[in-house]
């Protein structure tokens, strides 16, 4: 057992290395996979598939079983009462005449012989009666609402794809947005670590010249002061760093207390993309509003189709069986019909124009919409790409104060050991080293956040 203990004891800074390092790349994909929004927008485009082979069906004949049955219990009865009905002879010439009786005249025919029709009752049921058969339905013209339809639910499946673009990009920033605030908490951690030792450092040194009568009280203190200072700079920035790894691993759908690691440091490198790109055309955003426009054009198309006339034939085949009479059956068998429909609407006191009229009216609302969000598109592009340039600016310029601040330290720490400076430029050398260095990170990562913004305001995400 002990053996095993020395064994893990040597593999564990092994198994530490072996630790995944997740980069920006599986941070975005893990966040798209994870992300609600994108699942419910994978939804919405397996829906509009659906309604699209819905529309499409409208083209085609639909064939429909059918069938009824009726029972009742009552009885229709009626009678034909008697009658004397007069007879015929034959005129020898193939014909036959009336039977007249004698004393007959052409102008007062006497009927000398009858037959006699007795009373004939009747009894009409209904009982058990019942119908089934194959109907057979085929639109040939609707005033072009089918296919004004079947248009319609193919925008709506584009729409849904946009969505599903939107919904990425949206993701994507999240995910970059989480992941630079670790490595920006990281970062900023390691050098509140690194101040603590340069601070913790002096405290050394100045304990040591004070026990000898070099440096007085006072001047240990203010390094106290300092030391208390940095401690509590570096728990802030452990503390960060446990809050957005737990950001990060939210985002992406890990446990929040998975120990996520990522890289130490911000890279300086900058994004492949398009500068001074103020074409607002390949957003999302855009495409889905014109896909707007789009639709309602194919609305005004459906509401004009309610107006015209609508052409359709009908066949089908159906087998009856019941309704008696006298007890005998009445159908008895199976029949083919088919039908041809013609509807023309003719007058509906202005409501076919006032309907088109609306949708005419509700494209133009969408169109001016289009405008007014293409100028909030442009305005925003110009200020990621203003806020981009000035992002560049500023890591210029905290990398030569951060430069400075170095040399500047260095040069404070060579004059006070030698005493060529007091203690308090010395702290204040570190302090403005230890700031010039925060910066710096800060500005980093606001450079990369940036980049990401300025992408997807220009539709290069």
């Amino acid at each position: 057992m002990r053996l095993i203990y020395i064994i893990l004891l040597f593999l564990f800074p092994f198994f530490l290395s072996a630790q995944e390092i997740y980069t920006l790349e599986q941070c975005r994909d893990m966040a798209l996979e994870h992300n609600r929004q994108k699942t419910i927008a994978d939804k919405q485009i397996e829906k509009s598939k659906s309604d699209v082979r819905v529309y499409r069906s409208n083209f085609f004949p639909k064939l429909s079983a059918q069938g009824n049955y009726l029972y009742s219990s009552q009885k229709m009865k009626q009678s034909i009462g008697d009658a004397y009905l007069p007879t015929f002879i034959p005129d020898g010439q193939g014909g036959f005449t009336p039977n007249l009786g004698a004393g007959s005249t052409p102008t007062n025919p006497v009927f000398g012989m009858y037959a006699y029709l007795p009373e004939i009752p009747l009894e009409f049921t209904l009982k058990n009666t019942w119908m089934a058969g194959f109907q057979l339905t085929q639109p040939l013209y609707m005033g072009g609402k089918i296919r004004a339809s079947y248009a319609m639910s193919k925008i709506g499946k584009d729409m849904a794809y946009l969505n599903q673009e939107l919904s990425r990009v949206e993701v994507i920033l999240l995910a970059d947005e989480a992941y630079w605030a670790l490595v920006k908490t990281q970062e900023l951690c390691t050098a509140a670590e690194k101040y603590v030792d340069v601070v913790t450092e002096l405290y050394r040194n100045v304990k040591n010249a004070y026990e000898v009568g070099l440096k007085s009280k006072n001047d240990l203190l203010k390094v106290q002061v300092k030391v208390n200072e940095a401690k509590l700079q570096l728990r802030r920035a452990e503390n960060g760093i446990i809050l957005a790894r737990m950001n990060l691993a939210h985002t992406i759908g890990l446990p929040l207390t998975e120990d996520i690691r990522t890289s130490n440091e911000i890279p300086t490198t900058e994004t492949n993309y398009v500068e001074d790109l103020f074409d607002v055309t390949p957003r999302p955003e855009y495409q889905l509003l014109s896909k707007q426009v789009e639709l309602k054009s194919k609305d005004i198309q459906l509401a004009r189709s309610q107006f015209l006339p609508n052409l359709g034939v009908s066949a089908g085949w159906n087998y009856y069986d019941g309704a008696k009479l006298n007890g005998d059956k009445l159908l008895h068998g199976g029949s083919f019909s088919a039908i041809v429909s013609l509807n023309i609407p003719l007058f509906q006191w202005g409501e076919g124009a006032n309907k088109v009229r609306s949708k005419k009216t509700e494209r133009q609302i969408a169109e001016l919409q289009r405008l007014d969000a293409v100028e909030k598109m442009t305005l925003e592009v110009t200020q990621a790409h203003n806020q981009l340039d000035e992002a560049k600016l500023e890591v210029e310029m905290t990398t030569n104060s951060l430069d400075q601040a170095e040399e500047n330290l260095k040069i404070s720490k060579e004059h006070f050991e030698v005493g060529l400076e007091n203690l308090a430029d010395y702290l204040e050398a570190q302090t403005l080293w230890q700031k010039a260095w925060s910066e710096f990170i800060s500005a980093k990562a606001s450079l990369k956040l940036n980049e990401t913004k300025y992408l997807k305001a220009s539709g290069q995400l």
